[in-house]
């Protein structure tokens, strides 16, 4: 009930911060300002929250599926696959809708992080720092794959604008995709249970019954489906599917059914804040949330390490 609170309080935070100044009782009688509220604050206050949510479910699906807590589509690869795939949508078909860069982005995703699960199960060093250091090396190679490509095109400094985490130019009508996080949502609570099974590894697994291909495989395409709608929408926003994650386990425990709602929660009031505190940091000016995030997401990841180590 407390996350619950603690979320609404920061939307409302969020529908009433900005560059235009609006207050609650005005929207009855300005018009201006109640059409900014619903065509820019709104979406954006939703989009923060669905996203959020959906990228700390999927760092969690991550995590187990790889039996590593350091893992998520920050340090898996899964992130840079997405961007790559939109990269190739906007070379191959210039004029690619909305609906083809997700379709594009979400192959691309899908795809090398089975190649990225695969490596993880072939490594016989289990180290949890080492495996997610793999998944910076194997994220820092379809990066460069994808600036050669963007160099070639001239359309290097498109891509790069254009993939900086942003919410601000979220209006009505520009980010619907987002609700296909919802189903996957969805679908990380019913197989909340199965996924932690399908971490156990692929033997245990197969003695229980289980499909374990088929597991990984929807559990691959939650995420993918998740970092597509994510990058596509607002760009690229790192660190929450592997912070979010872990300070909850710290409070919850392990028990996947428990710590997914509270995860839900967590993710949307962390973005929630970080997107706030860059709006209000330097007003009236903003800063990218993929900034606020990256650095807060950054020093927390490192505490997590030594903590882990120490």
């Amino acid at each position: 009930m407390g996350f619950v609170f603690v979320l609404l309080i920061f939307s409302w935070i969020s529908l009433f911060t900005g560059v235009r100044d609006i207050h609650y009782s005005e929207l009855w009688h300005d018009q201006d300002k109640l059409l900014v509220f619903l065509n820019s604050r709104i979406p954006r206050t939703l989009a923060l929250g669905l996203i959020g949510s959906g990228s700390g479910i999927a760092g969690l699906i991550m995590q187990q599926l790889s039996q590593n807590r350091f893992v998520s589509p920050t340090t898996s690869g899964a992130l840079d696959a997405a961007k790559m795939g939109v990269l190739m949508a906007l070379i191959w078909i210039p004029d690619v809708s909305l609906m083809g860069r997700l379709f594009f982005s979400l192959g691309f995703t899908f795809l090398f992080s089975m190649l990225f699960i695969l490596f993880v199960s072939k490594i016989q060093i289990k180290n949890n720092v080492f495996i997610p250091l793999v998944g910076i090396m194997f994220g820092s190679i379809l990066n460069a794959v994808s600036t050669f490509f963007a160099f070639k095109n001239n359309i290097v400094q498109n891509v790069q604008e254009w993939l900086l985490g942003d919410f601000s130019a979220i209006l009505q009508g520009q980010y619907e995709a987002i609700y296909f996080i919802l189903p996957a949502v969805v679908v990380a609570y019913f197989y909340a249970e199965k996924f932690t099974l399908a971490g156990m590894g692929h033997s245990f697994a197969v003695n229980l019954g289980m499909s374990y291909t088929s597991i990984v495989n929807i559990g691959l395409l939650t995420v993918s489906l998740v970092v597509s709608v994510s990058v596509i929408t607002v760009g690229v926003i790192p660190f929450v599917g592997l912070i979010v994650p872990n300070m909850v386990r710290l409070f919850v425990g392990d028990n996947i059914r428990k710590s997914l709602p509270v995860i839900a929660f967590s993710g949307a009031i962390f973005l929630l804040f970080c997107d706030i505190l860059g709006r209000i940091i330097v007003y009236p000016y903003e800063i990218p949330i993929g900034v606020t995030v990256g650095v807060i997401g950054g020093i927390l990841f490192l505490v997590l390490i030594l903590k882990k180590r120490g």
